[in-house]
């Protein structure tokens, strides 16, 4: 079987690190191949700092840094890790970028041509009802700057273009509703629609 990449996208809350986790489980299980875990941003030094609550970066300089830490991201663990013929499952991607950007004011023609030369993730987005993110981000830790001027709501409907926009670019995507599911479930329609 060829190595696979999978992006598992979604809006603050959805539960993307969950699925992401038990997906690279029970992918291993059921292809009997390794898989590399990972998310955006790294753990490299830049990631860390884009994931400090009180990041000083904003708009255009964020963007910057984060496509920086994305490029590193691919070059030195996504692509090394797919040579060795492990599949690579990511919390989180370019379609982060496409959404939480545009939340920060940028447009998409300026994110995409950050990140257009990356490497083609098969993107999983994660869908819920906004309602149940809404109480998920009240019931959480402190709240992001970014998830403090965005919503589910608005991040639903920006992974929306994000998706339209990568179909364009002939990613393949596939859509998973999580409302009231379960994570082996949601896991389940995953294999279903990758046909895994």
């Amino acid at each position: 079987m060829t190595s696979l990449f999978i992006a598992v996208e979604g809006p603050h809350r959805v539960g993307k690190t969950t699925i992401a986790g038990l997906l690279a489980t029970r992918l291993e299980k059921r292809t009997n191949k390794r898989v590399h875990l990972t998310s955006e941003p790294t753990q490299s030094a830049l990631g860390r700092l884009l994931r400090t609550p009180e990041s000083v970066l904003h708009g255009r300089p964020l963007a910057l840094a984060v496509a920086a830490d994305r490029a590193a991201h691919v070059e030195s663990e996504i692509i090394p890790a797919l040579d060795e013929c492990l599949h690579v499952v990511t919390d989180r991607y370019v379609q982060s970028s496409m959404v939480l950007q545009r939340v920060d004011g940028l447009d998409l023609d300026e994110i995409w041509a950050y990140n257009q030369y990356v490497l083609p993730a098969t993107s999983i987005y994660l869908e819920d009802d906004p309602e149940v993110m809404t109480c998920r981000l009240r019931q959480g830790a402190a709240l992001s700057r970014l998830e403090m001027v965005g919503s589910p709501r608005r991040e639903l409907e920006l992974y929306r273009e994000a998706r339209q926009f990568l179909a364009g670019e002939d990613w393949p995507q596939h859509v998973i509703d999580c409302h009231g599911k379960d994570p082996d479930h949601i896991v389940g329609a995953i294999f279903d629609s990758l046909q895994l």
